[in-house]
């Protein structure tokens, strides 16, 4: 048991370093990463797609890259935008790490994009363990997955500098509880900003792309409670802390990076992520976005 726990440890150590490369290059050049996670349906791709056209439309150099298992049907549909898009497959990967997202940069993303937008594997567990070199780690729910999705998931929800809800305008319809969601939220991370979104009519459009700006021009951003849960839990395994950055550590498997493959496993403990990276508020003070734009605590 031993064995696996160093191992997976190790691994995610190797991904952190990886992580803080790449955030370095990226930031050198006045690129900002915003990590994406959901559930598979959760509308995050149609999200992303209007908020790809609205920078467009604001001038802001953005690009968007998106992981899937197998087809490049999400590609295409960003693509629409205008931005420049790429597909990665994970061939049953359920997760992106920092190595194959670096990889897959090279190359390819123009010098002057300040958004990289990633959205990641369908997935509300193993993306949760790794880190992307990310300045902004947004997780999204939508009104029709239930009010207990931030319980279920802490480890998703409970380091996220943002939370975005999708799909509001099937709120009233699908019979959503508003303020236990956003106790839920509070439970797992205090003070973390909800932006409540409907690619349909159109609901907080703008808010992620303005978030996303903020924190790309070093705006002050929310650091999760759990983040210190991390750091005192990786210092207990000996490695080195970066002042800068704690990783999620998920000690449920440990991942073979030499080839990909299909997890069909138990997750046992889900543990947290954070970010030196500045986040758009502070932690304390819990925000929440409806349609008109006001500011609810």
């Amino acid at each position: 048991m031993c064995r696996v726990v160093d191992l997976q440890q190790a691994v995610l150590a190797k991904n952190d370093q990886c992580a803080r490369q790449l955030r370095t290059e990226l930031g050198a050049r006045g690129t900002a990463v915003v990590n994406l996670l959901s559930s598979p349906g959760s509308g995050k791709t149609a999200l992303l797609e209007a908020e790809l056209a609205l920078a467009k439309e604001r001038s802001v150099p953005v690009a968007a890259l998106t992981a899937d298992l197998a087809t490049e049907n999400d590609a295409r549909r960003l693509a629409r935008s205008g931005a420049p898009v790429k597909q990665v497959l994970t061939d049953g990967l359920c997760h992106l790490e920092a190595h194959m997202l670096g990889a897959h940069l090279e190359g390819w993303l123009p010098e002057d994009t300040r958004l990289l937008f990633i959205e990641n594997v369908g997935n509300l567990v193993c993306p949760a363990s790794y880190d992307l070199g990310e300045t902004l780690r947004v997780a999204l729910a939508a009104v029709t997955e239930g009010e207990d999705k931030p319980l279920k998931y802490p480890t998703a929800f409970g380091l996220a500098h943002l939370v975005v809800v999708t799909k509001h305008d099937l709120a009233q319809a699908v019979g959503f509880d508003e303020a236990a969601f956003l106790a839920n939220v509070r439970q797992v991370n205090p003070g973390v900003e909800v932006v409540f979104t409907s690619a349909r009519d159109g609901e907080g459009a703008g808010v992620l792309l303005d978030r996303a700006l903020a924190a790309c021009e070093g705006g002050t951003v929310h650091q999760p409670v759990m983040a210190r849960q991390v750091a005192t839990e990786r210092a207990a395994y000996g490695y080195d802390q970066q002042p800068d950055h704690a990783h999620p550590h998920d000690h449920g498997h440990a991942h073979d990076h030499d080839h990909a493959h299909a997890h069909a496993h138990e997750h046992p403990h889900e543990h947290a992520h954070a970010h030196g990276a500045d986040a758009p508020h502070p932690a304390g003070h819990e925000h929440v976005h409806h349609r008109d734009g006001a500011a609810a605590r």
